[in-house]
């Protein structure tokens, strides 16, 4: 084939692509064999598609082309082999071996032997070989790297992985050029042709009237811009319709004003635009960027009329000119934008979205990684309202949604946005789930809709008026936009048409038209009427990946930012009569480590987050105007939101905190805020304003994704309502003091617990967790041998989750396998030998009781593997955050051993311990792992190059002399910056530093020394047992006594019990914050929560019960011991 055969051919797949005909497309592609698609090839691989897979490489190759053909195939087939053992399909085995990997016995007979082999097992991962093999997902990934290496080296592939550089749109280019150039030797040349094939030449037909004169240097329609989504399909029967000259007066738009009477011909003027008031029944979708030419013109278009569109353009073909309405030059002040840092709050775990309150200047909502959201009076730092994630109606709930919850519980909030009015609030999950708040004056939230959205994450939510009905609109990444009534959650509109996960929505209104701007991870920018039409635009957002738009406080003016895989970060304004880019940004970092978010404010300032600072730019200048790192401690890539006068700016920081900063107008309203709770604590509160009176206030600012911006008289003063924390709260308070009483239950019928079925209990339990989904608690005895408990889905239990009210069964295998650990006979059993660690799907359980370490099969008991002989035994096991295959290991000789799984291989060694080794904690947002060890030393490494930080012995408390031995227990809280320190004597809060930030000691009503403590798993509560039996309940924040549960209220009265039973461990439940599991020193496990009547542990709180300055409380907890892998 030539080489202008072979680019035709190019040009063809480019066409085939932007028309989204996709099997053709890939169909030329193997038949051609001139282009592979490895983006095609990976999703057919990830798919298991394995016969297309095949098909396709035949295209492009053979078994027995090369070695590395070869090599390709046979990954392909072992793999394909691999999966049907593993569902026990062992007819389809046996024929994929007979038909697919016989081929190979030729070049490798021992091998094909030691594959045949793999039939006669239960199980292949017995094959030690095989023993690492995991699920079938990540097994398709890890061949799919080891393919990709394979095809980049094979030589029939060079040249074939990367599709030539051209223009978009090419062939339909070259196609109307040719037009153009038919017109100009046409005898009869008319001003505006009537195109009815393309399967003759052109001509123009006679005209009776004065012939016009032929175009002299006018190209009838220039090279076409980037239409994203390509051009539209050709009618295969329907004739080109007449091109009409434009009247001066219509008006352009994606909408066009066309007669709906008229079947075909459609009327447009000027540039199409991205929004324009029109008929909507007569909507029109704009398909292609407008072609600038010098004179009127032609274009090469379907005959249907809703791809119709005249375009017309004065200036040169690369030109970029802007119509549409023109903006005043912003007149401003540096002092205008919030730099100065007045308030820090400290949320306690990963901010992911906030929301100024729309009326309420100073009211700023929060949402997390771990799914809760909090309402903060940042003038006062008084958190107003905080909640945690919960499903409402676990009944109510899809399957695909209580399935994804079942595997893994843990959810983060991927944004929180409060209603026009701030009546409301919605907040969207990263499953399925959107939940919708109402907000009264006082702070208080209450449950208004749980809607079960979209299947996977709800990536966006925002609210909006058609109609003049208050709507909630949700994206999420099942690639659909959703429209719901927000008084009853019925569902009115699904917009249906991207083709990747959708990433945000802006709804926006211009005059009487309402419309939603969605933007996907594909990089595609669309925008849909309310009705079930489809999409209006189709556009490429620079950076093609994480885009969000806002418009200007005053609604004018469209901005977008983006963030591009490789980290090239654009922030751009539109103009909106065009569809193009009116003006890019600069200022940005080469590469930004994170996806780049934004904000407006005031109709004059664009700010942004990157490089571990605000970067600030006038909206009229593309030139960075100034910026600022807030004093320092911001991550990469802040967060950042201006409330709706841009007098504040709240912006995210690396230690999960907030910092507020104020122009001159909020450092005014902050303080008058002071000054008036100073007067409130003396006297009867006042009304405030909580906006500072601004000559021409402009309107309130349009978010990211927010809703449409609220009239300007609806941001006056406040009525009666939001006292900002004006409240006498002194002598109330020290009412609650005197009239506090220390809650002691000591009956069970204070509480409900369970003791766990077990007819053979024998030693101790030295190690207990939940399972990461909460359906199991897994136990491990001094006598090596683990025991799972599982509760099943009942009336009584819908959700199936561990509870104290359903009695769980004593699961085992039907051969009856007992899961034991290796033991050592020159190394006899100790308690501080134990160790586990458990897989983040609940599939394996890594675990060692003095002999080798063993991975165990949670399904099926059995071992997969062991590793790490004795002597040193092991003694503690933490997982790397980044890396599931590396692990340390802490050591009876006093050593770290950093460990990869999969190579069987000892990275490093960490020494700097007297004594064997009893915690280990990482820290990815420190990047530091943390050791503890019998010699009450605390150690701190960093991840990156295993080098020892720093260390130091822990704080012998008040009245107790010698230096302190035994085990010392770590665990990071969720903040991953808070470090949680348990010995006998004590359990202490430390900072990033190893300094002691609070500490509380045995006394009073809990004397005894303590045996064990632990997080809740929303990190606002420490459960702490103590060798008498008792348990305390201890608030995170300030180690103050919530209440004390004693032994006789979990434990039934036994003669032979007497006093001396206590537990050895607590476990907290990953999703329910009250709930713990009490593995105890005579084999028994308890599951203890609150009684139906207090949910919830304790009542108010003493005044004075530590010794050391509070750190603020923290909201969720994703891993509950350091000992689990991170969630």
């Amino acid at each position: 084939m030539s080489s202008l055969s072979r680019e035709l051919v190019f040009l063809i797949l480019q066409f085939l692509d932007e028309e989204k005909f996709k099997e053709t497309v890939h169909k030329l592609e193997q038949e051609s064999g001139f282009f592979f698609n490895m983006k095609h090839f990976e999703d057919q691989v990830q798919a298991g598609e394995w016969d297309e897979v095949e098909k396709y490489l035949c295209g492009f190759t053979k078994v027995e082309d090369n070695r590395y053909s070869m090599k390709i195939f046979f990954e392909i087939r072992k793999q394909k082999y691999l999966e049907a053992l593993d569902k026990h399909d062992r007819a389809k085995a046996v024929e994929i071996l007979v038909k697919d990997l016989k081929v190979f016995a030729s070049f490798n007979e021992e091998l094909f032997k030691e594959i045949t082999q793999l039939l006669t097992l239960e199980n292949f991962r017995q094959n030690e070989q095989l023993s690492k093999y995991g699920d079938t997902k990540s097994a398709r990934n890890i061949m799919l790297m080891e393919l990709k290496k394979l095809i980049e080296a094979n030589p029939l592939f060079r040249d074939k992985l990367t599709f030539p550089p051209f223009k978009n749109s090419r062939l339909r280019t070259l196609i109307n050029q040719s037009l153009n150039w038919q017109h100009q030797l046409c005898k009869n040349p008319r001003p505006n042709p009537d195109i009815k094939t393309l399967f003759t030449d052109h001509t123009c037909a006679p005209n009776n009237g004065a012939r016009a004169p032929p175009p002299t240097n006018s190209p009838i329609v220039g090279p076409i811009p980037k239409s994203a989504g390509g051009f539209p399909p050709i009618g295969a029967h329907s004739p080109f319709q007449p091109v009409v000259s434009p009247s001066p007066s219509a008006i352009a738009g994606w909408m066009s004003n066309t007669n709906p009477s008229l079947p075909h011909a459609a009327v447009a003027s000027a540039p199409p635009s991205l929004v324009h008031p029109p008929n909507p029944a007569a909507a029109q979708f704009l398909k292609h960027p407008r072609t600038p030419i010098s004179a009127p013109a032609m274009d090469y278009q379907s005959a249907d009329s809703e791809h119709l569109m005249k375009r017309i353009r004065t200036g040169q073909a690369d030109e970029v000119s802007f119509s549409g309405a023109t903006h005043p030059p912003n007149i401003y002040s540096q002092d205008d934008l919030p730099r100065t840092v007045v308030r820090t709050l400290n949320q306690g775990s990963n901010v992911m979205s906030m929301d100024f309150h729309p009326q309420q200047q100073t009211i700023l909502l929060v949402g997390t990684n771990v799914g809760e959201i909090a309402i903060w009076e940042v003038g006062s730092r008084e958190r107003l309202a905080h909640k945690t994630f919960k499903v409402w109606d676990v009944s109510a709930c899809s399957m695909p949604l209580q399935t994804a919850l079942m595997k893994d519980a843990t959810i983060s909030v991927n944004r929180c946005i409060w209603g026009p009015d701030g009546s409301i609030l919605g907040v969207a999950f990263s499953k399925h789930i959107v939940q919708i708040y109402t907000y009264s004056l006082t702070g208080e939230l209450r449950h208004h809709l749980e809607i079960d959205a979209h299947i996977g994450g709800v990536n966006d939510i925002a609210f909006a008026h058609p109609n003049k009905q208050l709507c909630i609109v949700t994206c999420g990444d099942d690639k659909t936009i959703k429209v719901w009534d927000a008084v009853a959650g019925r569902r009115l509109y699904i917009f249906e048409g991207h083709e990747a996960p959708v990433y945000s929505v802006c709804p926006h209104y211009k005059e009487n038209i309402q419309f939603i701007f969605s933007t996907a991870i594909d990089g595609k920018i669309k925008a849909w009427l309310y009705d079930c039409l489809g999409s209006r635009v189709d556009y490429d957002a620079p950076g093609l990946w994480c885009t969000t738009m806002a418009y200007s406080a005053d609604g004018t003016r469209l901005f977008s930012c983006g963030t591009s895989k490789e980290g090239d970060s654009h922030l751009v304004e539109w103009n909106e009569s065009e569809g193009a880019i009116k003006r890019t940004y600069s200022g940005f970092r080469k590469r930004s480590l994170g996806v780049v978010q934004f904000d407006t404010t005031r109709n004059r300032f664009l700010a942004a987050g990157d490089e571990f600072m605000i970067k600030f730019w006038d909206m009229d200048n593309i030139s960075l105007l100034i910026t600022t790192d807030a004093d320092g401690g911001l991550p990469a890539s802040p967060r950042l939101r201006f409330n709706k006068e841009g007098s504040l700016l709240a912006v995210t920081t690396s230690d999960n905190g907030i910092k507020i900063l104020a122009n001159t107008d909020g450092q005014r309203l902050i303080r008058m805020l002071e000054s008036r709770t100073f007067e409130g604590s003396r006297g009867p509160p006042e009304p405030i304003n909580t906006k500072p009176p601004i000559v021409n206030a402009p309107g309130p600012v349009g978010n990211v994704s927010t809703a449409l911006a609220s009239p300007l008289d609806r941001l006056g003063p406040m009525d009666i309502g939001r006292i900002a924390d004006v409240k006498p709260r002194v002598t109330e308070d020290v009412d609650k003091v005197k009239s506090w009483k220390l809650p002691d239950i000591v009956d069970s019928a204070q509480l409900k617990a369970l003791r766990l079925p077990d007819p053979m209990t024998t030693g101790k339990v030295v190690r207990l967790i939940y399972t990461n989904s909460g359906l199991a608690v897994l136990a491990l005895a001094s006598n090596a041998v683990h025991k799972l408990w599982k509760w099943q889905r009942t009336e009584r239990n819908a959700s199936g989750k561990s509870t104290a009210s359903v009695v769980p069964q004593l699961w085992q295998p039907a051969n009856g396998t007992l899961m034991t650990n290796d033991v050592s006979d020159a190394n006899p059993l100790e308690e501080s030998a134990a160790c586990i660690a458990l897989s983040k799907n609940d599939s394996y359980v890594m675990s060692a009781s003095g002999g080798k370490v063993s991975l165990f099969n949670m399904m099926t008991f059995k071992v997969m593997t062991t590793f790490m002989s004795p002597p040193p035994a092991a003694t503690f096991l933490a997982f790397h955050p980044q890396d599931n295959n590396i692990i340390a290991i802490g050591m009876e000789d006093s050593t770290i051993q950093i460990y990869n799984v999969r190579i069987d291989e000892v990275k490093t060694k960490l020494k700097g311990h007297q004594k064997l080794i009893t915690g280990l904690a990482f820290s990815q947002t420190l990047n530091v792992l943390v050791s503890s060890g019998a010699d009450s030393q605390l150690c701190v490494w960093s991840i990156d190059g295993w080098e020892k930080r720093k260390s130091r012995f822990i704080q012998t408390p008040a009245g107790r002399s010698g230096p302190l031995v035994g085990e010392t227990k770590v665990q990071f809280h969720n903040d991953n910056t808070h470090l949680l320190v348990v010995h006998e004597s004590q359990i202490a809060v430390y900072d990033s530093k190893l300094e002691c930030l609070r500490s509380w000691s045995p006394r009073d009503a809990l004397p005894a020394p303590i045996s064990c403590a632990i997080y809740s798993c929303d990190g606002l509560l420490v459960y702490t047992g103590f060798c008498d039996g008792a348990v305390g309940v201890f608030d995170a924040d300030s180690l103050r006594l919530r209440c004390r549960i004693a032994s006789s209220a979990y434990m039934p009265p036994s003669p032979a019990s007497g006093s001396s039973f206590c537990p050895l461990v607590i476990a907290a439940h990953p999703s329910e914050p009250n709930q713990i599991a009490l593995g105890m020193n005579d084999g028994a496990v308890h599951v203890v929560e609150p009684s139906d009547a207090e949910p919830k542990w304790g009542g108010l709180l003493p005044q004075d019960n530590g010794t050391l300055p509070s750190i603020p409380s923290n909201s969720a907890l994703n891993s509950q011991s350091s000992e689990q892998p991170p969630r």
